[in-house]
């Protein structure tokens, strides 16, 4: 912003013309300033539920692509949620946009509104709090140029593991032979593929071999920032580049990758002593070409053979060359591989992520987005001393589609013999047809438009001892998104007062009259109100003795009401619903029937909104000079009125099943809780040349049902008294062995002991037995008791600085501690025609029933042994070292006099290491692209 020297010294003007500079995100250059809804405030005097980040020192020793990256770290009660209350609003100069659509290079300060009073100007979009992402502006004079180049490279951590032909075709037929079925591999079969001595004719499939997949990808980006300006104007350009690779190496997988153009301009203007304004510009070009072979996908579920076995690659060279019709379709087809290889396919897949991979054509993605803000600040001092009024538009406009070119080709299946003990290809049957089309086929149009609009009148004046700060706000916005009826919408009015005496004493209302058009008229209003005190104990006389050691502590509480529509999902949910077409009767033998119209849901017209009511202390307090400050917070947030269809409430004849018709309709009605303390520790201690700087973030987690519409036979299928995020399953008692079994005089099964209960009667040793809650001798949902909960109890984040000299060192830490996961992907619940993953290796066998892992292999369905037990949970317990970054500043004295004012270098790592007891399975993705390590090395030029 402009030179504050620019103003008049009048203290009162200046601390009004900062709060004015900075509404709607806008940023100043004093460091201690955070930005909160409609405006900012020093560090030192905010009422609690707010924690800030200054991007730019942070992106100095930690360079990250993503604007969120890790932040748990430094932020206490930021989960990737804020006090797992569900998606908060992001905010990005004010306005709601993608949080991915600004890189940290950007950026400077995050904050985090977590608290009903932080929130509460925004109405009901904020209602689970909110995220005010704020870009960079210019601040200095003349022109100031940086330049940023990285190179990286990313290294999957894990692939699955899945069992080879061989294992797998004994494997098979072992559960087939548990099931009572014969085999259909033979021992010649098992040999042949398990010798190895002709892939092409035994194959067997490995999706993650290097055949198929490089050892690394990379990522290479560069970024250009520009800062400037003089008395009227400063401004502040970003333009960065990067490209990512991908790690498949062959077919269309080649060429996959993703390319991202962003150009943003920020201009501050000062038309003259009184009226100074802003106008954003931002631009983001965003494509992906990938595959057409959905390969990642097939690889949890394509069997490494199969009992008519796919060759991914058919050698041209392994052909018999006196075979016409086999050389003919050679000569004619559009996809010889490399002049070697033929596609391979079956009948039964006649296409194969391999044969796609080479032949099938590739998509591309394509995003634009183009943002434009405009804002304009007066100083109404001459009007009313400490008046201010500051308007702020906004037009954004994505649009994304996709594009593909979509090929059809041959397959072709190998008929192979043994001619003089060498394998030879006689015949080939051919599926499908080659056909290149050349047309792109476009899909997926989607176009978004926000529209953004504020005015705000701001007074701040100080009488005495006596300050008074008061906000009026006019405030909303509407979304409008292709192929969705109806807008999302945000309108209201809010009141921020703020009022202190001698910084000793605080008291703050907040609140906000909203709109909402998903509740029927004459309900579609409310008031939001949160009420804040504080009192700075340290101002107290009789603390003058803590003076040595303590810097500073101030105490908070507050309590608010925040009506929100959020959980509100669909508009018109108030309304009876008919269908135009129902039920036939008729009313005799012959053709007399007519068609009814039947209802599909009541109405209730007194729906109303969710409420979030909030009870939350907290404390801010700094010791030993600036050597450790702390942020701390206590809270209670309930959400009263969940809506529900009160099934257990209404009469049964509410709902038919036949005709199938409901006249029940949505009520407000369950009640949920979450409370937990979260903290933010930061320590900073200079030793000589060494500067130490840390800090550790906290939170603890806690929810609960307090009130739901119920009726359940038994305490423990209760939800209400529960955790919000009950993991619900079966008690496993471990394995049905022989004994539990009995057998009729044929060796069949007739029976089962006393005390074992069962799932069904296909139940047989090597599978699961469960505890049975109700005693009725069967396994049902009844018998479902709360197994854990998904949610960790604890967060933990921490970060640590060392600087000696030029060099920097940083490293950051989170972790989770409490939560419980189930492990049912595809690779842990191998039944049926699924693959085998190496977990089928540790199976029940009569031989191995003191020492099995896991089940009996079975060809039939889950529903004996793949169900939700404790037999499958798992804690979800780890600390990750998230990122360590060491970066040499060059000295400033080889620069002088050069038209290079600075030079840094840096190597990082991130998504280095996770220490967990189930670290393998949490690294391990099924079916979808692997996790990854990145290294990147960068450097930074200032000129």
């Amino acid at each position: 912003m402009n030179n504050p020297k620019t103003y008049k010294t009048n203290v009162l003007t200046l601390a009004m013309l900062a709060m004015s500079a900075t509404a709607l995100g806008q940023t100043v250059a004093d460091s201690t300033q955070v930005n909160v809804a409609f405006g900012s405030k020093a560090k030192s005097e905010l009422m609690g539920g707010v924690s800030a980040i200054d991007m730019v020192d942070l992106t100095r020793k930690n360079y990250n692509t993503y604007s969120l990256d890790a932040l748990q770290a430094y932020a206490g009660g930021y989960t990737g949620q804020l006090w797992n209350m569900g998606d908060a609003l992001v905010l990005v100069d004010g306005v709601p946009r993608d949080a991915n659509n600004v890189l940290p290079t950007e950026i400077e300060q995050i904050t985090f509104l977590k608290s009903a009073s932080a929130v509460a100007l925004y109405g009901s979009r904020a209602a689970k709090g909110a995220v005010l992402i704020t870009t960079k502006r210019g601040h200095t004079d003349g022109l100031r140029i940086s330049v940023r180049g990285n190179a990286g490279l990313f290294t999957p951590k894990e692939y699955p593991t899945y069992l080879g032909a061989a294992q797998y075709m004994s494997l098979y037929n072992e559960a087939l032979a548990n099931d009572g079925k014969s085999p259909v591999y033979t021992d010649e079969d098992i040999y042949n593929y398990a010798s190895g001595r002709n892939p092409y004719r035994y194959p067997s499939i490995d999706f993650f071999s290097k055949d198929y997949l490089k050892k690394a990808y990379t990522r290479y980006d560069g970024n250009a920032e520009f800062e400037g300006g003089g008395k009227f104007a400063h401004f502040y350009a970003n333009i960065g580049l990067y490209h990512v690779g991908d790690l498949i190496k062959f077919g269309e997988g080649k060429h996959n990758h993703t390319n991202r153009l962003n150009v943003r301009g920020n201009i501050d203007l000062r038309l003259n002593d009184w009226i100074t304004g802003w106008v954003d510009a931002n631009a983001t070009f965003y494509d992906q070409r990938g595959d057409r072979s959905n390969y990642w996908n097939q690889s949890a579920s394509m069997r490494p053979t199969s009992q008519y076995p796919l060759t991914p690659l058919i050698p041209i060279d392994q052909m018999n060359p006196d075979v016409m019709d086999m050389q003919k379709m050679i000569a004619n087809s559009n996809y010889v591989i490399d002049g070697k290889y033929m596609l391979g396919g079956t009948q039964s897949q006649q296409t194969n992520p391999f044969s796609a991979m080479y032949a099938a054509g590739y998509s591309t993605y394509t995003s634009r987005q183009l943002q434009f803000d405009a804002g304009i600040n007066f100083n109404l001092d001459k009007v009313l001393h400490g008046l201010s009024f500051k308007t702020h538009a906004a037009i954004d406009y994505a649009t994304s589609y996709s594009s593909s070119i979509q090929n059809d080709f041959s397959t072709y299946e190998p008929i192979w013999t043994n001619m003089n003990g060498k394998d030879e290809i006689i015949g080939l049957n051919k599926y499908g047809t080659d056909k290149r089309s050349g047309t792109k086929i476009v899909s997926g149009s989607k176009t978004i438009q926000t529209v953004f609009f504020s005015g705000q009148f701001d007074y701040s004046r100080q009488f005495g001892l006596h300050a008074v700060d008061a906000t009026l706000l006019a405030h909303g916005y509407q979304v409008t998104t292709t192929g969705e009826y109806h807008r999302t919408s945000n309108a209201n009015l809010g009141l921020n007062v703020d009022y202190n005496y001698d910084r000793r004493y605080y008291a703050n209302l907040a609140m906000a009259a909203i709109h909402s058009a998903k509740l029927a008229e004459g309900h579609r209003e409310a008031l939001s109100p949160v009420a804040t005190i504080a009192w700075r104990v340290s101002r107290e006389k009789w603390m003058k003795p803590t003076e040595s050691w303590l810097d500073d502590l101030k105490i908070n509480a507050s309590y608010g009401v925040i009506n929100e529509d959020l959980d509100i999902e669909k508009y018109y949910m108030y309304d009876d619903i008919f269908t135009a077409t129902g039920t036939w009767w008729g009313w005799s033998e012959s053709a007399n029937s007519m068609q009814t119209s039947d209802s599909q849901r009541g109405g209730n017209k007194d729906l109303g909104f969710v409420k979030r009511k909030e009870l939350r202390f907290g404390l801010d307090a700094s010791f030993g000079k600036g050597l450790v400050r702390l942020n701390a917070n206590y809270y209670n947030v309930k959400f009263d009125g969940l809506l529900i269809t009160p099934e257990t409430l209404y009469p049964s004849y509410f709902h038919t099943y036949w005709p199938v018709s409901t006249f029940l309709p949505y009520i407000n009605y369950n009640a949920q809780r979450r409370s937990g303390f979260d903290f933010t520790i930061d320590v900073h201690k200079q030793l000589g040349d060494v500067d130490l700087s840390g800090g550790i973030t906290g939170m603890t987690f806690s929810s609960k049902n307090t009130k739901v519409s119920e009726n359940v036979e038994y305490d423990w299928q209760k939800s209400q008294g529960a955790r919000i995020d009950a993991l619900r399953g079966y008690h496993c008692l471990g394995f049905i062995n022989e004994d539990d079994v009995v057998r009729g005089t044929d060796g069949a099964i007739t029976g089962y002991k006393d005390g074992v209960a069962v799932i069904n009667s296909n139940t047989k040793p090597g599978d699961l037995k469960y505890q049975d809650m109700n005693g009725d001798g069967l396994i049902d949902s009844r018998d479902q008791v709360v197994l854990g909960h998904w949610t960790p109890n604890f967060y933990l984040g921490l970060h640590f600085t060392t600087k000696y000299k030029g060099f920097t060192f940083f490293m950051n830490w989170t972790g989770d501690f409490g939560g419980m996961g189930v492990k049912d992907n595809s690779y842990m619940w191998c039944y049926g025609s699924r693959k085998y993953s190496d977990v089928v290796l540790g199976r029940w066998t009569p031989e191995t029933a003191t020492t099995a892992t896991y089940p009996r292999l079975t060809t039939e369905g889950g529903e004996l042994n793949f169900v939700t037990s404790d037999f499958w949970t798992y804690k979800t317990d780890a600390v990750r070292l998230n990122k360590v970054q060491l970066t040499y500043d060059l000295p400033e004295n080889l620069f002088q006099g050069k038209w290079v004012k600075g030079l840094s270098v840096y190597l990082s790592g991130s998504n280095l290491l996770t220490i967990s007891g189930e670290r393998k399975y949490m690294e391990t993705s099924v079916g979808s692209f692997p996790q990854t390590r990145f290294y990147n090395l960068g450097a930074k030029v200032n000129f």
